[in-house]
């Protein structure tokens, strides 16, 4: 990344490779950089926000209409972070994003902030090859968001391919250079 980061949010979506999302908040956060993370409905089944609160020392965004969120966390948080990361973007997270879809607190969290967004993709092989995936991916890529992965191998499915979520050292490394 371009500057320092010392405040990030990280945004996780409904893949199964939600369980690694605490690795990379706790990764980040003892390398010195402030964590604030956002929940989508679907990552909330894989891991909990009372886990990443306990984890970052702050709330968890879930829903654009939280009265607890006062301050619309979409708009006070994109403008808070240096850095937008979606650990981890499932195929149909990366559609909303190309389509420039609003309907959560994290997709307007995204189209609020002037902050630069990594994407870190995490599905099946076959959802990666697909065309439309595809497609999705180079429509963000051509707004300046940045897509790092995904990883080949053993995915959830049992199978090996192209969909693995980058290891969240990688990612941090990443976030961090």
């Amino acid at each position: 990344m371009a500057k320092s980061v010392r405040r990030a949010v990280l945004g996780v979506t409904g893949s199964i490779a939600a369980y690694k999302a605490p690795l990379i908040a706790r990764a980040l956060i003892k390398k010195g950089v402030e964590v604030r993370c956002v929940l989508t409905p679907a990552a909330a089944q894989f891991v909990t926000p009372t886990t990443l609160a306990t984890l970052t020392g702050h709330p968890v965004a879930q829903s654009i209409h939280d009265p607890a969120l006062w301050s619309m966390a979409h708009l006070s948080l994109s403008s808070w972070a240096d850095v937008v990361l979606i650990a981890p973007a499932t195929a149909d997270f990366v559609a909303r994003l190309a389509q420039g879809r609003a309907e959560g607190v994290l997709d307007a969290l995204v189209l609020s902030t002037k902050s630069p967004v990594v994407v870190c993709p995490a599905m099946d092989a076959e959802m990666w090859e697909h065309p439309a995936t595809k497609a999705n991916v180079a429509a963000i890529k051509r707004w300046g968001y940045k897509v790092l992965g995904p990883s080949k191998g053993e995915l959830a499915s049992g199978k090996v391919g192209w969909g693995r979520l980058v290891e969240p050292d990688e990612i941090v490394r990443f976030l961090l250079k």
